[in-house]
This record gives structure tokens, sequence and C-alpha cells, in this order.
């Protein structure tokens, strides 16, 4: 590139780069063949970043691990637990040899479509919805299909490998939360993804409910991280503040910290939605913590049993003081009380049984080793914060990840003047898709979330394209 620019650069007379002490100040000629030179880079750059394809972001991802439209609540709470993810694909079923031809068809049809995707946050907010509060049992005998959304190709969209990553970021700024891709079984990456076929044929071997489906989940994250690894192409923008780019949501999820914490579950829902978490303010708005999503997908079900007797900030009191063996004994009879005195002898009962279950040799032993993961990452659970279920979890890596370490006191905040490429890599860093922003005395001012990055990256994106 220098040589087909040197006809234009004037030399000294000791050659490029001179040698002597004797040089000639740049001259305006020179300037501006460096920042041309410079947006030529970025040029080349940005035609490379468009040429990638969705496969390319599929690299090392494993196959889904997925439950059938038969299973029950308990039957997804249980594979939750002995698998470690954090997300379970529900599929139909494919019709038996025995059915007739039509239904088969007609299924296996069906059955290319995703129904949706549980995680063990929607057991819990299942739980402490007013109808199963007496009776949780009976509300862990439903099908699944009592968590999954009404309309599913809103959360989940099934992409072509072959699709850019324009076209991808266009969908997931659609609303989906996630993006299915199949997996090739040859071509680039092929052993990768005959690998991962040969583990979803042993899950199947085993049993566990687990149906055979050969896609992977792509995320916000995935593209963001994506992004961040070419983000010099996006110069100057990057460097700019979040409020002058104007991608600070002032509508936020939040509650006050006395408030009870059973009234958040509909905000909690929002924020599993949404991708976010309920932010919990004292009473002149300033941030004190989080109820998040990806903490509670790390507790077991008995969590639900302190949504419905505590406060805010006593919930988050009870999630932090817990370790790797759950909360403490004196915690857990204070809800056992509270639960006794609003006749909650139904969740009494979920609380105990769970206890004489962790309590048993047999369960002390069992291990999550063997189950792959579907996160965003292949060594790192993108959940934060171990509790009851996570020793099991833990083992699989054998060490914390930056998110499983924080507490939800400890939200991660930025400043309205914190630039777009800051708060990218703390998001990233944390394993969260949203970073709450804060003025000086910590009033909480809004949010800025993944979308709203990948909105300023794709219209970058665009101005490439034309």
């Amino acid at each position: 590139l220098s040589l087909s620019l040197s006809p234009f650069i004037p030399l000294s007379p000791f050659g490029v780069g001179g040698g002597s002490k004797f040089q000639s100040p740049p001259s305006p000629l020179k300037n501006q063949n460096s920042v041309l030179c410079s947006a030529l880079v970025r040029e080349c750059m940005a035609v490379g970043l468009l040429s990638h394809e969705v496969s390319d972001l599929c690299i090392g991802k494993p196959a889904l691990r997925s439950l059938p439209l038969s299973a029950s609540v308990a039957d997804a709470l249980c594979s939750l637990k002995r698998c470690g993810e954090t997300h379970l694909a529900v599929w139909r079923e494919r019709s038996p040899p025995s059915a007739p031809p039509s239904e088969r068809r007609a299924v296996s049809a069906a059955a290319a479509t995703c129904l949706g995707k549980v995680c063990m946050v929607d057991v819990i907010c299942y739980l402490c919805s007013e109808e199963n509060l007496e009776s949780p049992a009976a509300a862990l005998r439903s099908p699944v299909s009592a968590l999954l959304p009404k309309d599913p190709g809103v959360v989940i969209r099934q992409v072509d490998p072959h699709s850019s990553v324009l076209e991808a970021v266009d969908v997931l700024l659609g609303g989906a939360q996630n993006l299915m891709v199949p997996l090739r079984a040859s071509g680039g990456g092929g052993r990768n993804n005959n690998n991962n076929n040969n583990k979803m044929q042993m899950q199947q071997k085993n049993g566990g409910g687990v149906v055979g489906c050969c896609c992977c989940w792509l995320t916000q994250e995935d593209f963001v991280r994506f992004f961040l690894n070419s983000i010099g192409v996006f110069s100057p923008i990057p460097a700019s503040s979040v409020d002058v780019l104007g991608v600070v949501r002032p509508d936020v999820l939040a509650l006050r910290y006395h408030e009870p914490a059973l009234s958040a579950v509909p905000l909690i829902r929002a924020a599993l939605a949404s991708q976010t978490a309920v932010a919990v303010v004292t009473d002149d708005g300033k941030l004190i913590g989080e109820i998040s999503p990806s903490t509670l997908a790390n507790c077991d079900e008995t969590v639900a049993a302190a949504i419905a007797t505590l406060s805010a900030g006593e919930l988050m009191a009870y999630i932090d003081s817990g370790g790797l063996g759950g909360p403490p004994e004196e915690a857990v009879r204070a809800v056992k009380g509270r639960l006794r005195e609003r006749g909650l002898h139904g969740m009494l009962e979920l609380v105990e049984d769970a206890a004489s279950t962790l309590s048993s040799p047999s369960s002390a032993g069992t291990t999550s080793s063997g189950s792959s993961s579907s996160s965003s990452s292949d060594e790192e659970s993108p959940a934060g914060g171990g509790r009851r279920r996570g020793a099991a979890r833990y083992s699989r890596s054998g060490s914390y990840s930056a998110r499983m370490g924080r507490r939800s006191e400890d939200a991660i905040v930025c400043h309205p003047w914190s630039s777009l490429v800051a708060v990218m890599i703390q998001a990233l860093a944390h394993r969260v898709s949203y970073v709450w922003v804060v003025d000086d005395d910590y009033q909480l001012a809004g949010v800025v979330t993944f979308p709203d990055v990948l909105t300023v990256f794709r219209e970058q994106l665009q101005s490439f394209d034309q």
C-alpha cells in the first residue's frame, strides 16, 4: 500500500523515512494521503465484515439440548438440573413408524420448527403464579407447554447458515431472542459439527427425554462480541458516549427494595423476555441492586418460596447469602416460618422435599459431566451466582466466570458519558446483555441493552453496504 502511494508522497533527499535530523515537516498532501489510506483500510475491512455468514459464528457451538413436547414441567426441571444448561429447546416428537403416512408427514414438517425454549426462571415464575402457590406439586405435573410463549416464533427464529450477518442482525432487531442455526455435517467446520452430531446421538441413547436436533443457538451476545472483534471498522462511532448515540433507554423495569418480591414476578417475566433485569431502587430512585433472570437461572425451584414470602431487598440478600450449598439454614428457616404463617403448606413441602433430596447420599455425587453447553461461550456459563445446584455446573469447567462471582447488589453500571465500546466490553466481561446507566449519585437514569448496541452497528453496516 505504501508503494502505491509513494508517487504522491514527497521524498526527502535521504530517502523514505529520512535518516537525518534535517527532515521536512509533514506536508498537507502527506496528511491527506494518510487519511485516505486509513479510510481505504476501513473500507476493505468493512467489505470483509459484510462477507461473513452466520455459520462463521457457529464454529465450536454445540448442538442444542432438547425436550419433547410430551414432557412435564417436572421433567424440564430435572433435565435443567442434570445437564447444567440454562435453556432447553422444546420440540414436537416425530410420529412413530406405526402412525399413518399422512400423520407422519404432518408431524415431521411440524418437527422442523422449534416450539420454544424453557429455563429455570420459567419454572420459578410458573410456581409463583397465584394458582400454583397453593399446590406446586400439581403445577410440576403440568405439561411443559405451560411454560412456552404463545407465539414461539417471536422468541426463536431459524435462519439459514449461509445468511449474512446483516440479515441475522435484522432478525434479532425484529424481536428474536435466539437464532436457531442448523449445523452443517460437512464443509467448513465439518469436524466440529460431526462431533456435535455424535454427542446428540449419545444423548438420545442415554435417554433423559432428549430429542435429537442438529441446531445451535446464536444470541445477541454472539453478535456484539463479533462486532467488538472488528471495532476499528466502525471508528469513530464506538468512542462516542452512549448518551450522544441515543442508546440509553429511560424506561426500565424497577421496584423499590421494600416492596414484596412476589410483585416482581411479572417484571421478572418481562426481564426474561427482554434479556435485562429488574432494578431494585430506593424510594428516591437510587440503584441498590437487581433481581436478574441470569442469577435466578442458577437457583433451584425452592427460590419460589423466597419470592413468595420476602421483600425485594430481602430476596437479594437471600440469594447472595448462598454459596455452592445454597442459602444458610437460618435464612431457609425464616422462609419456612413465613410459609407456615401464610398457609402455603404445599410450597413448604416443596422446600422440605428439596432439602431432603440434597442431603441424600445419592444426590451428593451427582454431577453434570459429559453434558454440553449451548451458551454463548463454550467454557463459561452466561449465568451467575452459583446456588443450590451450582456445584454440579461448576464441576464442568473447574473455575468461576466473571459473571458467576457477582452479587445481586453489584449491578453492572455505566454513566451517560461512558463510551459505547467501554459499555460493550463491560457487558461482555460480566456476561450480561445490559448495563444500567446511573449519574454521579447513583440515580438510575436508564439502561443500555444489546439490541440498542446492535442498532448502532446495523446502521453503520448499512452505510457500508450501499
